[in-house]
This record gives structure tokens, C-alpha cells and sequence, in this order.
């Protein structure tokens, strides 16, 4: 870690003991007819699809969805690499031309979101596995509800295809009292009624929460996996997983009436002593938190904040160490961005979006450093 902190501007620094953690105490929440899917797509929410992937293997996880082709393709080399050949992983993006060749190359199953993907299917990739969403509610992908009729009206649609799955995602999860919840129930139920012995796979991270009735066969919870709360407003139950660090590059005092920061939009109205840190926009942290929010300085338990002051630009913030007791931060000094002062669903609500922006906008200059194992 000494050889990693000397040459990084900012530590990102990820525990993979309590990402299996967490998947354990997910697998508490179901019975032992429901598998977990390791959601892993946009390089596992930020944090590191080999790691991340890796961990969900060793947690007896065997299927996988990501979003894309390319998502799907590094995995399955990760996967083999591991000896984990007999491993499932859906494609949520689903078939499009041109793309079978890459399915069939990397034993990838394509998520059928519409009868034009169905069609596809059958023509280029007649009897091997895919799955097939049904949009209940969420109105993205998946068949509409005139070609789920269809399909229940002429299941010959489907010959051909190797079912592996029927699949929906629940819109408003993270409200329990949502009517939607229910309905999308409904309309799951109605469709696979025609489809006996075929896995269902219908909750996310906050489903899970609901009710068994959601948890059916094939779960795919992705944010409580990484320590997000998926029963906000409550307490949050899961582990927190990662922690980011930034470096103070320069220190220095700012009068009275002198601003600071594109734009001058903080305007300095006694003086401050001002700390310069190597964090910006092209970093993930997003530029809605100016002069908005903290960052925190000084040990695990001993921290105290200090104000984000100015705009956010592409590679710094500037925050206001002025009233800092103990002793005054240096010159190559960490601030704790999120961590020990507060966690990424607390800045998400100051940046006014939701944690799962702020993990996937991780940027790629950041010093990612892997502690844990699989428990």
C-alpha cells in the first residue's frame, strides 16, 4: 500500500471480503430455490469486473448478466481463465445483426428484448440458450404487451429457442408501497404461467426487500452488492465497500473579498485557508458538488469535514481547511472523499443523484487497491 499511496493523487480502495459479505447476507434474505446472479456490467458498477467477478465466483455465484457484447466477451476470458467454464452470462443489451458469430465464439446467452430479437434468434442461434424479457412496467426493454400476447397466443414464436430464462425488472423496488410493485407481479405471473419448468428472474437488490413472492428463481441484486442501501430511508444493512482518498497538492490563504474558482462563485468573506485537491469532474466527482457538500480530513474516527468551496473542475476541487483543530494538513495529505465521513449514498444525495452515478462515474485515474477475500 506504501509503494501505491507514494505515486497516487487518489486511492480507491475496495473490500472485496465485504462484497462476499454482502452476497452472503443477500442469500440470508431467499430460500434455497434462489439463486444470486453476480451483476457485473459497466465494469461491476466501477470497482473492477476480475476482481468483483472473481469474488462472486468463489461465493458459488454462476450466472452473470452485463449490459453489453463487450462486457459479456472480457468476462467469459476472466470466467475460462478461472476454470469457471460451466458459468452462464446474460446479455441484458440482447441480440442484435451481426452479433452471433460473438455469442457463439464466447458461449454467451442473449436476452431477447423484443419479437425482432426472437426472430434473430431463431434464424442465427436455433437451439442454443437465451432468455427472454417481458417488460411488466419498466417500459425499456423487453415485449411490449401486445407481443407478449402474441407470443402467449402462438407459442410457436419461440420454437427453436432453448429457454434458459423468462425475465422482468421491477421500476419502483426501492418503494415499498408502490402500487407498481404489485402490478408488475401480476403481469409476471400471468405471462410465465405458460411457461412451467422455465426459470424466472424478476428481482433486483431492493426486490429482494419486498417479499419472496419477487424473489423467484433467479435474483439479480447489483447495488447491495457494492454497499449501496437498497432500503433507503432506512438503515442500510449492507457492508460498505469502498473508500476514496484524494491528495491536497497546495495550500494557500485566501483575503477577505478575494474568490475562488472558475467563475468566481465563491466569494470569500473573511479569510480562509484554502486546500487544493487532486479530484475532478473527470474523476466521477461530479460537478453538481460545488460549493456543495464535504470531504473529510484526518484519521478513521477523528475525521472533520471540510466545505467544498467553488466549482468543480476537471481535475480539482477546492474545500476550506480553515477551521481544521489538530494538526494542519500538508501538502500530499489524503482527504477522505467517501469512506469513514460518509458514504456514497450520502454524497449522492448532496450531488442530488443516487450512488449508483457516482460508482459507475469512477474514473480510470484512480489507483484502485484490492483488500479482502471471499468469506
Amino acid at each position: 500500500m506504501s509503494n501505491i499511496s507514494a505515486k497516487s493523487l487518489t486511492l480507491l480502495d475496495i473490500d472485496l471480503g465485504a462484497v462476499a459479505a454482502n452476497i452472503k447476507i443477500l442469500k440470508s434474505k431467499i430460500s434455497a430455490k434462489t439463486a444470486l446472479a453476480g451483476v457485473v456490467k459497466a465494469n461491476a458498477y466501477g470497482l473492477g469486473l476480475e476482481q468483483i467477478a472473481l469474488t462472486h465466483l468463489h461465493a458459488g455465484t454462476r450466472s452473470f448478466f452485463v449490459a453489453t457484447l463487450e462486457e459479456g466477451t472480457a468476462l467469459r476470458q476472466i470466467l475460462d481463465q478461472s476454470e469457471a467454464k460451466d458459468t452462464e452470462i446474460a446479455i441484458l443489451c440482447g441480440l442484435l445483426p451481426g452479433m452471433a458469430g460473438e455469442y457463439l465464439v464466447h458461449r454467451l446467452t442473449p436476452v431477447l428484448n423484443d419479437l425482432g430479437q426472437v426472430a434473430l434468434c431463431r434464424k442465427d442461434l436455433g437451439g442454443l440458450p437465451a432468455m427472454l424479457h417481458v417488460d411488466t412496467g419498466m417500459r425499456r426493454l423487453g415485449l411490449d404487451a401486445g407481443e407478449a400476447a402474441a407470443v402467449l397466443a402462438d407459442p410457436a414464436l419461440l420454437d427453436g429457442i432453448q429457454l434458459a430464462a423468462i425475465l422482468s425488472h421491477l421500476a419502483c423496488a426501492d418503494e415499498p408501497d408502490h402500487p407498481l410493485n404489485a402490478q408488475q407481479l401480476q403481469l409476471f405471473d400471468r405471462f410465465t404461467a405458460q411457461f412451467s419448468g422455465v426459470r424466472q428472474s424478476f428481482s433486483n437488490s431492493s426486490g429482494l426487500f419486498l417479499s419472496p413472492a419477487y424473489h423467484r428463481d433467479l435474483a439479480r441484486p447489483g447495488m447491495a452488492v457494492y454497499g449501496l442501501n437498497p432500503v433507503a430511508p432506512l438503515a442500510n444493512p449492507m457492508k460498505p465497500v469502498v473508500r476514496l482518498r484524494a491528495r491536497i497538492l497546495q495550500l494557500r490563504d485566501a483575503a477577505a473579498g478575494e474568490s475562488v474558482g472558475y467563475s468566481a462563485t465563491y466569494q470569500c468573506t473573511k479569510p480562509r485557508r484554502v486546500a487544493t485537491i487532486a479530484l475532478g469532474y473527470a474523476d466521477g466527482f461530479l460537478r453538481s458538488l460545488s460549493s456543495r457538500g464535504f470531504v473529510f480530513f484526518g484519521e478513521p474516527g477523528q475525521q472533520q469535514p471540510c466545505p467544498i468551496i467553488g466549482r468543480v473542475s476537471m481535475d480539482l476541487i477546492t474545500v476550506d481547511v480553515t477551521d481544521l483543530t489538530g494538526a494542519a494538513p500538508r501538502a500530499g495529505d489524503f482527504v477522505d472523499v467517501f469512506g469513514a465521513g460518509q458514504d456514497v449514498d450520502h454524497l449522492a444525495g448532496v450531488a442530488g443523484t443516487i450512488g449508483y452515478e457516482i460508482l459507475t462515474a469512477l474514473g480510470a485515474r484512480h489507483t484502485r487497491h484490492y483488500h479482502g477475500h471471499a468469506v
